[in-house]
């Protein structure tokens, strides 16, 4: 090298081995547990915040995740050094315990860390004149209070909220780097249950009764819930059983297994005793026989044969007690995944009017049977026989397979009669009764025969259900839909 060059090294400082970085910084000739400036004005230190990604977001834990860089700004002329080409030095995380740098903390915070892979994500940056740099990059979970008033249909307004621990707005002062653009976010931030409206920036100040006042930065954001995977896995399924509920409006009101099922029904058929008042299947089955007694809850005089019980579920037997079970699974799946707030959700509303429309629906049932029982006593009492609307062997016939039978061409009025017990359990063990069973010659399809059987076994509770119960769950769902959305 020439002289020249060699004089030109000599005076840039820059230049100089890695080695000598503590003499170039003058680290042993200052104490830097001291903050820069001690004893005057606050020393500034100014934030800005480039935010990675927002890793999760807890309803239960009421908390969020997120990672960014943080990035801090200050001046400590302490760590001025000479440079003609006023070139600033970077170094790593091995500096940072060597030197003051701010304690800055995350209020509300559940855990925090800087990232280590494949060393720890810290860089610091000294210009000649003694501004600093010194950023890193930090994983954050902390608290969100969300409000779950309108969940699912809400916005939850979440912050992180930066603040010195040690200093306060007397030795340091805590501020925005470039105001509102401080604040940066990745374009690709998407999360699965929720979207984000809006990111912003802005600060202000916290008071403790034993240290005094602090600066305080606050990274605001504002989430929206998609709505759309709620609608599929609640919203819909309770339409659905609300509506098929209604079902039972247009089931023939004699037909009880048909509008109220268990899933597992045992069909209960009675007859006149024989002369002995003894039941002749009492002895073999008296299980069923108590059974069906307590089902009925009375007993006709001496009616009391069992003939027959089967097992099945059809389409029609879904309608009753199944579509109040449902609503119960789908009320208890929605609380599992929820906190346990001590008010009420609109998702809650929702379901538990859904819940009552569906168990209205079951109580109708129970009121039509009734009045339908009252009045079939009370024709009993005048006439001194069931009329034909309320024939027996129809009924049974009905409760036997769910389809109608036109009682002069299906039933055989003889069927009062009882055969032998071997015949009679032997048709009914087989799942069906035998072509020459005596109290059922034919099953006539119901084919034309629906209109009559709608008009003539109609109730006039029935009547009125089947048009205000879709009336006022139409008017509900506009009401909440209005309010809510």
């Amino acid at each position: 090298y020439s002289k020249q060059e060699t004089r030109m090294r000599k005076d840039d400082s820059t230049k100089v081995w890695p080695l000598k970085y503590k003499q170039l910084l003058h680290i042993e000739d200052h104490d830097f547990a001291m903050r820069p400036g001690f004893g005057g004005s606050p020393v500034p230190v100014g934030i800005d915040v480039q935010v990675e990604s927002i890793d999760s977001i807890s309803e239960v834990n009421m908390d969020f995740t997120m990672t960014f860089y943080l990035r801090h700004y200050w001046k400590d002329e302490r760590l001025s050094f000479p440079s003609k080409t006023n070139k600033s030095m970077t170094f790593d995380h091995r500096l940072i315990k060597r030197i003051w740098v701010p304690d800055i903390f995350f209020v509300h915070s559940k855990r925090s860390f800087i990232h280590d892979t494949t060393m720890e994500n810290i860089m610091l940056r000294v210009h000649p004149d003694g501004n600093v740099l010194f950023s890193a990059r930090i994983t954050v979970s902390a608290m969100c209070f969300m409000d779950f008033s309108r969940f699912p249909l809400d916005a939850q307004n979440c912050s992180l909220e930066l603040e010195s621990y040690a200093y306060n707005e007397e030795d340091l002062m805590l501020y925005w780097k470039h105001g509102n653009k401080s604040l940066n976010t990745d374009e690709h931030i998407s999360l699965s249950q929720f979207f984000i409206e809006e990111f912003s920036a802005s600060s202000g100040f916290a008071f403790y009764s034993s240290t005094g006042w602090y600066n305080r930065l606050f990274i605001n954001f504002v989430l929206r819930r998609h709505i759309f995977f709620f609608v599929l896995q609640t919203y819909f399924p309770a339409m659905l059983m609300v509506m098929l509920s209604w079902v039972s409006f247009w089931i023939d009101r004699r037909a009880v297994p048909a509008r109220v099922s268990l899933g597992k029904s045992f069909h209960i058929f009675w007859t006149k005793a024989p002369a002995s008042n003894v039941c002749p299947y009492e002895e073999k089955f008296p299980v069923y026989v108590l059974i069906s007694r307590l089902s009925l809850g009375f007993q006709r005089g001496r009616h009391c044969c069992l003939l027959d019980f089967t097992f099945g579920l059809s389409l029609s037997q879904m309608a009753g007690i199944t579509t109040v079970l449902t609503m119960s699974t789908i009320l208890s799946g929605v609380s599992a995944s929820m906190p346990q707030a001590s008010y009420i959700k609109a998702v809650d509303v929702y379901l538990w009017v859904s819940s009552l429309f569906v168990f209205l629906s079951v109580i109708e049932y129970a009121a039509v049977n009734y009045l339908t029982t009252v009045e079939e006593r009370k024709r009993f009492k005048k006439t001194g026989k069931i009329s034909g609307m309320y024939n027996i062997d129809a009924a049974r016939a009905m409760a036997f397979d769910g389809c109608y039978h036109d009682s002069k061409t299906d039933m055989d009025q003889t069927s009062f009669s009882l055969h032998s017990e071997e015949d009679s359990m032997q048709g009914r063990f087989t799942g069906s009764p035998s072509i020459d069973s005596p109290w059922i010659k034919r099953r006539q399809p119901l084919g034309g025969h629906v209109g009559r059987i709608i008009v003539e076994n109609n109730h006039v509770i029935d009547s009125y259900s089947r048009i205000l119960f879709p009336i006022v769950y139409i008017t509900f769902n506009l009401i909440y839909w209005g309010i809510y959305v």
